[in-house]
């Protein structure tokens, strides 16, 4: 129900991934009086695929997360949740207010020993196909510690999702140099260094989309992270915009357009950000995932398909794991 367009994006996209995968199963959680209407076919079409659980409550997208968790207990966005920590769905998607959806998720699914804070993962589009980087906006300052518990959930997620066995690990930073960074920064790059990652290094901010083959995966505070995310969206909407402007100018520019559109078109599929959406919770018991709260059915069926395959490579096991290692090894160094 969340997001800026609520079922007009979640249920074109849940009907389309329904129709991609045919073992997918979707519980579609919010208020039955809305989405009966909607679904009356699709229900018929997809029995014992699609169902709805209702909820009567809907969580903002200003609200403050801590009045979100203390008075919508059944909102859509607590009731998903719920319905995970019970094990009668393997994960949530939610377009809905992400403070809000962070605090219930920690307050309902907990997290896994060894980690004190969450964090926020998505994949950026680069040169070389796509960067994944960690913490985008769920903390605004992180301790050398966090931001080395980031590092050995993320490589966990790359593992699984780009089916890569050792991936590369890089440190956001100002300068690759060694004298270059804060405090927090240098610390957290002494702890990389002794773990069993495959640390690379600091890595600077051209890395997330035009950097070269070294890094699969950055690591930085959720400040920095979120700062970085929005200037790239930012970005590609100016570029979009100086390209459509520059080509519609005149009668000649239009049949430069017309004559340019395949490589174009290829470009925008490239850097389209819909085709990136979906950020994983990392460090909770259980498997959220957020969509943008823009995104339009493309997207948000973007969002889902990551939960789909997070849950098929069962990313949570294998983080939790992981984690009881690194622990493990530094306690007995």
């Amino acid at each position: 129900m969340g997001g800026d367009h609520g079922p007009e994006s979640t249920i074109p996209a849940s009907l389309d991934r329904l129709r991609e995968n045919p073992n997918l199963q979707l519980i579609l959680v919010g208020n039955e009086q809305i989405l009966v209407p909607l679904l009356e076919q699709a229900l018929i079409d997809f029995k014992g695929r699609l169902s709805i659980q209702h909820a009567s409550q809907c969580v903002a997208m200003d609200e403050s997360p801590s009045k979100a968790l203390r008075n919508k207990k059944d909102s859509s966005m607590r009731v998903a949740i719920n319905l995970v920590r019970d094990g009668q769905a393997d994960a949530c998607v939610s377009a809905g207010n992400t403070g809000a959806l962070m605090a219930t998720a920690k307050f309902v699914l907990k997290m896994i020993p060894g980690i004190d804070r969450p964090a926020i993962i998505s994949s950026m589009p680069s040169i070389f196909g796509h960067t994944h980087v960690l913490d985008l906006g769920a903390n605004v300052d992180s301790s050398a510690e966090s931001l080395f518990q980031f590092a050995v959930m993320g490589a966990e997620v790359v593992k699984a999702l780009e089916n890569i066995s050792d991936p590369k690990v890089g440190l956001l930073n100002i300068g690759e140099e060694e004298t270059k960074g804060n405090e927090q920064v240098k610390a957290a790059a002494k702890l990389l260094e002794s773990s069993d990652l495959n640390y690379i290094g600091y890595v600077e901010g051209n890395s997330l989309n035009a950097g070269d083959e070294k890094v699969d995966l950055i690591v930085c505070d959720g400040f920095v992270g979120n700062i970085a995310l929005k200037s790239i969206e930012g970005a590609a909407k100016m570029i979009t915009s100086v390209l459509k402007e520059s080509f519609g100018k005149n009668l000649l520019t239009k049949v430069a357009a017309l004559i340019s559109y395949p490589v174009l078109n290829t470009i925008k599929n490239r850097i389209d950000p819909r085709l990136h959406n979906g950020a994983s919770f990392l460090g909770l018991k259980g498997l959220v995932i957020k969509s943008h709260g823009g995104a339009d059915a493309l997207a948000f069926k973007t969002a889902i398909h990551l939960a789909e395959v997070e849950v098929e490579k069962n990313v949570i096991q294998k983080i939790s794991e992981q984690v009881e290692h690194a622990l493990s090894r530094r306690e007995s160094a």
